[in-house]
C-alpha cells in the first residue's frame, strides 16, 4: 500500500524505518514537520525540540558516540549555528549512523537569506544525500544511516522547501532494529586536541576518495538514456523541473549522493552526449566542479542564480519558449504581511513606533513583522539572537559619536532567547551596555507553527516540562530591575518603558502574554464594535495595523470575523468611539 506524504512526512517515516532512537531539532521552515511527525512512533524512538540547532547537533552526535542512530534537522541558517560541532565531528568520525537535515529555502519563502548549504558538506567534508521527491526522502533517509556508518562519517541530508512540503506517493518499508554496541572509550579518535585531529584528518580525505569512488556505481547516481544529443546532469526538486522541461529524447544523470560529486561517472556520462547542461537551483555547485574537471557543460548562464527554478523558467531561459498566457483582466489582491489581530506584540510595536528617538534592533520571529506600515517599529532585524547584540553594536556606536538622542532596544521572543538571546544578555550586563533588552514572551515558538520551547511547560513528545521563567534567567545575569508586563495594556506598557529608560540599576522588560493560537490556553475572547456617531475619522486607530481594522466610508469599521477584543484599538480611540462586546 502506497501513501500520500509530504516530503518532511516521509524523512520522519524514514528515520524511523532506520531503526533512529535519538533525535533532537529546533524548528525551522521548511524543516519543522519532520519533528512534528516523529512523535507518531512512540516509544520506539526519543525526539525533543533542542534550545537551537547547536545544542541539537552536539547532543545527536553524543547519541551516535553513545552508539545510536541519531538525527538532527534544521533549516539552512539553523546550519550556520550548528556549523562548530558538525565540522569537528567529520574528523572524529561517528559512532552509529548520524544525519544532519538542512532544509534550505531557495525563493526566501520563510528565511532572511538564500544562502545555498550544498557548499556545507565540501567545507565540513560530509558526505550528502539530497532526495527530489517524497519516496526518495523516504528511502535516502533510511540509506543515510548506512552511509554514516559504512565510511565513518556524518550525512548532510539535505532538501529544499518544494521537497520538503511538495507530497507524492511513498511505499513504506519494515522498522528495523540495531544492535546497541557497548560503549568503549577511544581518546585518539574522539578527543579533538589538535594532535588528534591532525591525525585524523588524512583519514577525513581518505574516506571522502572512497566514498567518491563508491559514487560512481551506488544506486543513488542513475543515468536515464534517452538519446545523444541533450545530456542533463541534476539532482534534488531540479531534476523534476528539467523532467518536464526538456525533450523527450533528453538524457539524464540524476544524482542523489551530490557531495562527493561521482566525477568518473560525469565524465562518461558527458562522453556521450553533445549538449551538457547542469541544472541546479541557486549557486552553481556541481556546475563549477565539473567545469574544473575540464568537463564542458551550460549552466548558470541561462538558468541564473537567484530563486527558485520552475519548469517554464527553464523552457524560456534555455529553449526560448514563452507560454501563451490570457489577460481575464482580474489582478490579484496585495495582501502584505500584518500581525494577526490580538497579537500580543501589537501593543509593544506600538508603543515604539510611536517615539522617533527610540532605536529597536529586532529578531527572527512573529515580532518580525513590527517592521511593517503602520507599526514600522523595527530599525535592524539580522538573524536568530541578533537583537540584543546587535543593539549592543548601536549603542556602543552612539556612544563613541556622542550621541545621546537615541534610546537603544533590543527585541525577541522567548524561543528565541533561549535559542540565542541569553548570550546578548550577559554581553549587555558584562560590558555595561546603555540597552533596554525585551523579550516578547508568548508562550510558543510561534512563526514556525507553535512548537513548544524551555518556557512553555511542555515538551515536543507532550509531556509536562519545568517552565523556564525568563525574568529570573534575566535577574540571574544581573538585571536589577526586570519589570514584567501585559503589552495589550498600552498605559502600562509606556509606563514600564518609561521606568525601564528612567532606571538606575540594568533593567530590562518581559512582555508577556500568550499567543491565541495556543489551544491548550482558554483565552478571553470577545468582539470591538465602532459606534459610527461617536468616530470622527481621525484614522489612528489604523495605525495600530490590525487585519480587523478598515474604513467604510469616512467612519472606522471592525471586521467582526476578524476581530478578537484585544481593545488595543479602543484604548487608541481618543474620543471612545470603540468598546467591547462579549461573546
Amino acid at each position: 500500500m502506497k501513501h500520500l506524504m509530504s516530503g518532511n512526512e516521509a524523512a520522519a517515516r524514514g528515520a524511523y524505518e532506520a531503526g533512529v532512537k535519538v533525535c533532537s531539532a529546533y524548528p525551522g521552515t521548511p524543516s519543522t514537520e519532520i519533528f512534528e511527525n516523529l512523535p507518531q512512533y512512540g516509544d520506539a524512538l526519543y525526539c525533543e525540540w533542542a534550545p537551537n540547532e547547536k545544542v541539537a547537533a552536539e547532543m545527536t552526535y553524543g547519541a551516535s558516540l553513545g552508539g545510536v542512530r541519531s538525527l538532527c534537522a534544521m533549516k539552512h541558517v539553523g546550519v550556520n549555528v550548528a556549523a562548530d560541532p558538525i565540522f569537528t565531528a567529520a574528523y572524529n568520525g561517528v559512532g552509529k549512523g548520524y544525519v544532519i537535515v538542512s532544509a534550505d529555502d531557495p525563493s526566501l519563502h520563510s528565511s532572511q537569506n538564500e544562502q545555498d548549504n550544498r557548499h556545507y558538506a565540501k567545507a565540513a567534508k560530509l558526505a550528502m544525500l539530497e532526495p527530489s521527491d517524497s519516496q526518495e526522502c523516504k528511502d535516502f533517509m533510511k540509506a543515510a544511516f548506512d552511509l554514516s556508518e559504512r565510511f565513518d562519517l556524518p550525512v548532510l541530508f539535505r532538501t529544499t522547501t518544494r521537497v520538503c512540503h511538495s507530497k507524492s506517493l511513498v511505499e513504506f518499508g519494515e522498522h528495523e532494529e540495531h544492535d546497541y554496541p557497548p560503549f568503549q572509550r577511544d581518546i585518539r579518535h574522539r578527543v579533538c586536541t589538535p594532535a588528534n585531529a591532525y591525525l585524523n584528518h588524512p583519514l577525513l580525505e581518505q574516506k571522502l576518495k572512497d566514498l567518491e569512488a563508491y559514487g560512481n556505481t551506488c544506486p543513488f547516481n542513475k543515468v536515464e538514456m534517452a538519446g545523444s544529443k541533450i545530456g542533463v546532469i541534476t539532482a534534488s526538486i531540479a531534476y523534476q523541473y528539467a523532467k518536464e522541461a526538456f525533450p523527450e529524447d533528453t538524457s539524464f544523470l540524476k544524482l542523489g549522493l551530490t557531495y562527493p560529486l561521482p566525477m568518473d561517472l560525469i565524465r562518461d556520462f558527458a562522453s556521450k552526449v553533445e549538449t551538457l547542461y547542469v541544472i541546479e537551483e541557486l549557486d552553481s555547485f556541481m556546475e563549477d566542479e565539473i567545469k574544473a574537471a575540464g568537463i564542458a557543460c551550460i549552466g548558470k548562464e541561462l538558468t541564473g542564480r537567484l530563486y527558485e527554478l520552475n519548469p517554464q523558467l527553464l523552457k524560456e531561459r534555455i529553449f526560448g519558449q514563452k507560454p501563451e498566457t490570457v489577460d481575464v483582466g482580474v489582478k490579484a489582491v496585495p495582501r502584505a504581511p500584518a500581525l494577526c489581530p490580538g497579537c500580543p506584540h501589537r501593543g509593544f510595536f506600538y508603543t515604539m513606533g510611536k517615539h522617533k528617538d527610540y532605536v529597536v534592533s529586532g529578531d527572527i520571529g512573529c515580532y518580525t513583522l513590527g517592521c511593517a506600515a503602520p507599526l514600522s517599529a523595527l530599525d535592524s532585524v539580522v538573524c536568530m539572537g541578533g537583537g540584543f547584540t546587535v543593539a549592543m553594536g548601536m549603542s556602543k556606536a552612539f556612544e563613541m559619536a556622542g550621541d545621546t538622542s537615541h534610546k537603544v532596544f533590543g527585541v525577541m521572543g522567548d524561543s528565541t532567547f533561549f535559542h540565542s538571546g541569553m548570550t546578548g544578555a550577559a554581553e549587555i550586563i558584562y560590558n555595561k551596555g546603555n540597552v533596554i533588552p525585551v523579550v516578547l514572551d508568548n508562550h510558543i515558538t510561534g512563526m514556525t507553527g507553535h512548537q513548544d520551547n524551555p518556557g512553555s511547560g511542555y515538551t515536543l513528545q507532550g509531556e509536562i516540562a519545568d517552565q523556564i521563567k525568563i525574568e529570573k534567567v534575566l535577574e540571574a545575569y544581573g538585571f536589577q530591575n526586570v519589570i514584567v508586563v501585559d503589552p495589550q495594556d498600552l498605559a502600562a506598557m509606556q509606563k514600564a518603558v518609561d521606568d525601564a529608560l528612567a532606571s538606575s540599576v540594568p533593567a530590562a522588560i518581559v512582555c508577556r502574554r500568550p499567543c491565541l493560537l495556543i489551544k491548550r490556553i482558554k483565552h478571553d475572547i470577545g468582539k470591538c464594535v465602532v459606534d459610527t456617531d461617536k468616530c470622527i475619522g481621525c484614522k489612528k486607530c489604523l495605525k495600530v495595523g490590525c487585519p480587523a481594522l478598515m474604513m467604510q466610508g469616512k467612519k472606522s469599521h471592525i471586521d467582526p470575523t476578524l476581530c478578537v477584543g484585544c481593545t488595543v484599538c479602543a484604548q487608541v480611540c481618543p474620543v471612545g468611539a470603540i468598546s467591547r462586546k462579549e461573546n
